[in-house]
């Protein structure tokens, strides 16, 4: 697929100007100045491309539940901030991305930091650039230090056009 980079991915190629070693601050910089909840979680931000974003957050004191865990709330964030910058990385400049659905099962207790990966296929990203609406569902795996699944996450994501309604 070559579609044109929209505004998120030409937004994220100016790092490039940036030096190596400042790179992976100054992109969890940015995009948590665009979505502050996620800078409040501490996610990090550890790879953004159109077909995958793979974000992390640490076992902290901020994000843990009474276990000592993290908190059940902040899996949801991490998995949905994935999920949402892939499909952020793949709409069109004039259609808004609209998180519509999600199903979390807690199947493992977590160990440690988190990390999720979300992907979408290279029909999921033709499909958010033909048309100015509709939803896909997108895939997401979270993975604890262990390297066990401790959740199975789903998460349908919509898009409209970002103009003013219509009636």
């Amino acid at each position: 697929m070559d579609a044109q980079p929209n505004r998120m991915q030409r937004q994220l190629e100016r790092l490039s100007e940036v030096p190596g070693f400042l790179r992976p601050w100054v992109r969890n910089l940015v995009l948590r100045r665009a979505v502050p909840f996620t800078g409040t979680a501490g996610l990090d931000f550890v790879e953004m491309s159109p077909q995958r974003v793979e974000v992390a957050i640490a076992n902290e004191r901020p994000v843990q539940n009474h276990l000592q865990g993290v908190h059940a709330s902040a899996m949801n964030l991490l998995a949905e901030t994935a999920t949402g910058m892939v499909v952020g990385m793949n709409v069109r400049d004039d259609c808004v991305p609209l998180a519509k659905e999600l199903k979390m099962a807690f199947r493992k207790r977590a160990t440690g930091a988190l990390r999720a990966v979300a992907v979408l296929t290279p029909e999921q990203r033709a499909t958010l650039q033909a048309s100015d609406k509709g939803e896909l569902n997108v895939s997401v795996v979270v993975t604890d230090e262990a390297g066990v699944n401790p959740v199975e996450c789903e998460f349908i994501w919509a898009w409209i056009p970002s103009g003013p309604r219509t009636r």
